[in-house]
């Protein structure tokens, strides 16, 4: 079984373009998975049955395992043995019908527009420091960025003129994200203002956007630390970065934007993934219908 652990774990990394981070996150799993069906005795891969799954699904719930995370190593488990049916590794699939536990519908955390609207009008340190910031928390936002696009986010990569810029998303997938309004100035003025100053003469300059103070490239944690500050200013406790990027997609559905471009611009591969910001507020879907559909109101 640990062979074709590290075969599955070589596909996942070649051919689809897993990040490291996933790729152990799923080493973890699948050991603790092989390692429950050595203990019950399970030698190969061929011997595997689906009471077998189903049960190690149960020892996870013994185990104290939320429903997320026994979702999580059940969903591994039936791409690991989908893998090994269609390699021909195994003359059976016993994952096909397991069904995974259902795991209750948790919303993301957004922010209104009016407290959007004050986190980036909140006064901001002079210099270099809090020009780079304002354009931190005008990027996340306005463009709906995850913590380690932001960071990764290069020179090469922004096309300000045409107004978009290159992200590497998950698995090192590209995509092309849009970039206007408050959320370019505040880009511009950093780079053409502030960004040289954190620069250290003499040293090999580095491709990144966004510097640190010893003019390398800014760590994800120091841009949580800042958004939480940021946050904390005006009332907001434990803000985060994602808050911000799950608060751009709302107020995009809000304002009337499609989904698929939604998706298009925040990266996701599958829409279902994009359509929980369907579910966060529907206040705005009333109160189009009433404005819109010719007998939505009775006269007065």
């Amino acid at each position: 079984m640990e062979s074709f652990v590290r075969e599955y774990l070589a596909y996942l990394s070649v051919e689809r373009g897993s990040s490291p981070k996933t790729i152990e996150a799923y080493r973890r799993d699948l050991h603790d998975y092989t390692g429950f069906l050595n203990q019950t005795a399970v030698a190969c891969a061929e011997a595997v049955s689906r009471d077998d799954i189903v049960a190690y699904a149960s020892h996870l719930v013994g185990r104290g395992y939320k429903t997320s995370s026994v979702e999580r190593h059940i969903s591994v488990v039936k791409g690991f043995h989908r893998f090994l049916y269609r390699e021909g590794h195994s003359a059976k699939n016993p994952a096909d019908t397991v069904k995974l536990p259902k795991v209750p519908e948790m919303l993301p955390d957004v922010v209104s527009i009016s407290q959007m609207e004050a986190l980036l009008a909140q006064p901001f340190e002079e210099g270099a420091f809090g020009v780079r910031n304002r354009a931190i928390l005008e990027v996340l936002y306005g463009c709906g960025l995850r913590v380690s696009e932001l960071v990764g986010l290069e020179l090469t990569e922004l096309f300000a003129d045409e107004g978009f810029m290159r992200v590497v998303g998950k698995g090192s997938k590209e995509r092309i994200v849009p970039i206007s309004g408050f959320a370019a100035e505040a880009l511009k003025r950093y780079l053409e203002e502030e960004r040289p100053a954190l620069m250290k003469p003499g040293a090999k300059a580095s491709p990144a956007v966004f510097l640190n103070s010893r003019g390398g490239r800014l760590s994800r944690q120091s841009v949580h630390a800042l958004v939480a500050r940021a946050g904390m200013f005006i009332g907001i406790a434990n803000l985060h970065p994602h808050t911000l990027r799950h608060s751009f997609a709302t107020h995009m559905l809000e304002g009337g934007a499609d989904l698929r471009v939604i998706q298009e611009i925040l990266g996701h591969s599958d829409i279902s993934t994009t359509q929980v910001y369907t579910h966060v507020d529907r206040s705005h879907i009333r109160a189009e219908y009433l404005a819109a559909h010719p007998r939505g109101k009775l006269r007065q």
